[in-house]
């Protein structure tokens, strides 16, 4: 028997990697607490904070396990999503060894910072160097408002690409810090990406990969949300920021994720200037790094800081929508 109505592509699949997570959720959560995968929290953060300790963590596995599945299974339609999950995964396996090292090996700090960075490098080099010479997608990224699309050399096309890679696997990184932040930012900017995606034919592989990574998301914040049950580590956000990036790429989109990521560049660049001011000053101009601790220490509930962040993510998304207006509307 018919349906009376279409069910679109992106809404099947968001739903199914949802209700696929919702499944792995408490498997996984049992097994890491068998395994005593617990967070670490810093003994210099909000006190609040304390009662999450050995809270269980690479939690990000609920959101990956799904999306590898659904991702194989439409990989005959569209092929073009398989490159996208590798990188996902790449990014993934650099962030599941750090939280392997803190949590097993008892490393509070995971893996060293030039072991994470040469990790980081290697996967975004691959990823650029497939996008550049093994796709017909050309060496031109879309400018915001102006509606154009500029030329690039593509040298410094393949060097752009691995800054945008790079810094928004860590800029992501950053944002997972408060319950339901990181997975619920990322459901919205993967939401627009979703839509944007709908726009234009040649991007039907991103429409379904971006559903899929919101889907994922929605799922895991039901076990993340506060207060947090699991917690998703590097293992998920570096997977998340992956895919971010991934999809803004094969749109020609990457300075989109300046301003629908907007909050992550918040993260980013509060840490950077805290560092950067202790350094030079030896004072500090928040009261803690990433700026949600921030908000945090100066008396803020989590679940406020959580709602506020969302709520301005949904806004950037609506001025990323005007940003395109010129070339989809």
């Amino acid at each position: 028997m018919d349906l009376p109505f279409n069910v679109s592509i992106q809404v099947v699949v968001f739903v199914l990697t949802f209700l696929l997570a919702l499944l792995v959720g408490p498997f996984a959560i049992g097994a890491l607490r068998k395994l005593k995968a617990g967070q670490t929290v810093r003994n210099d953060g909000p006190s609040t904070h304390l009662k999450k300790q050995n809270t269980p963590t690479i939690g990000g596995i609920i959101f990956i396990i799904p999306f590898i599945l659904m991702t194989l299974f439409y990989s005959g339609t569209y092929p073009k999503m398989i490159p996208m999950l590798l990188a996902v995964l790449g990014y993934g396996a650099i962030g599941f060894l750090d939280d392997y090292i803190k949590v097993v090996k008892r490393r509070k700090d995971g893996l060293y910072a030039s072991q994470k960075t040469i990790g980081l490098l290697l996967v975004s080099a691959i990823y650029v160097i497939y996008v550049t010479f093994f796709t017909e997608m050309g060496t031109s990224t879309y400018i915001p408002f102006a509606g154009i699309e500029y030329e690039l050399h593509p040298v410094v096309y393949m060097l752009f690409l691995m800054i945008v890679l790079y810094a928004t696997t860590n800029s992501v990184n950053l944002t997972d810090g408060v319950d339901g932040l990181c997975a619920g930012v990322t459901l919205i900017v993967m939401v627009f990406f979703t839509l944007v995606a709908m726009t234009r034919s040649e991007w039907e592989h991103v429409k379904v990969f971006s559903s899929m990574i919101a889907g994922g998301c929605l799922g895991f914040l039901a076990f993340n949300i506060h207060p947090a049950k699991v917690f998703m580590g590097d293992t998920g956000s570096l997977a998340l920021g992956g895919a971010v990036a991934s999809a803004a790429i094969m749109m020609k989109m990457p300075l989109m994720i300046v301003i629908v990521g907007g909050i992550y560049v918040l993260e980013s660049l509060s840490d950077i200037l805290q560092v950067a001011s202790f350094k030079l000053r030896g004072k500090r101009i928040f009261k803690m790094a990433p700026i949600h601790h921030h908000f945090e220490l100066l008396g803020w509930k989590e679940t406020k800081v959580v709602t506020v962040f969302w709520l301005v993510t949904v806004i950037l998304c609506l001025v990323g929508m005007f940003a395109l207006r010129f070339r989809f509307y």
